[in-house]
């Protein structure tokens, strides 16, 4: 006699950024809700601290007082990379765009430099942000190392990841294109 084992499979449904967007604009997102789409699933975002918001706070202005037009600095803004990614980095160095991306999202092509402030979120920034960073083609990305006070630094995207990586903990910093444009890296990780 034959007795056949059937196994329950869990499915997982994957959503596009057409059909987050769609949730958002009818309302089973709510307004302001903090969540990104990353690999067709949406993601709660943990709450932001003080620290957290003033880096970004302090990032944004030092970006924007060097930019003189050579990119737009956008905080904690959506970037389509694909259809079923939507992260929201918490500091871009973007292309300038004529209408100011008010026409559409910015892409990975957009991009000169992601910034992303990790503290509770440095597990999920390191190992399912970057890669994704990284496959999109994003050519630099760094992230503020909260818990071990430190910035790193990726270069070089290859398909799973980035070739090039640098740890500072004091010095300064400056977007590979942009050398001119410093940033302290001890005022940045307090």
């Amino acid at each position: 006699m034959w007795h056949l084992a059937f196994m329950t499979v869990a499915l997982t449904h994957r959503f596009t950024v057409d059909d987050y967007h769609r949730m958002a604009e009818t309302g089973i997102l709510k307004p302001g809700a903090k969540v990104e789409l990353i690999d067709g699933e949406i993601v709660d975002m943990l709450p932001i601290g003080p620290f957290h918001s003033g880096s970004v706070y302090r990032l944004t202005r030092g970006f924007t007082q060097r930019a003189d037009g050579r990119w737009l600095v956008a905080s904690q803004g959506p970037l389509q990379l694909g259809e079923s990614d939507m992260p929201e980095p918490d500091v871009m160095l973007l292309r300038p765009s004529e209408d100011d991306y008010t026409s559409r999202h910015p892409v990975a092509g957009d991009v000169f430099l992601i910034i992303e402030v990790a503290d509770s979120s440095l597990t999920f920034d390191q190992n399912v942000k970057l890669p994704l960073y990284a496959k999109a083609g994003i050519e630099e990305v760094w992230i503020l190392n909260v818990p071990q006070k430190q910035l790193e630094i990726y270069r070089q995207p290859q398909f799973l990841g980035y070739e090039s990586k640098t740890i500072l903990q004091n010095g300064e910093a400056a977007p590979a294109r942009f050398p001119d444009a410093t940033i302290d890296v001890r005022q940045l990780v307090g």
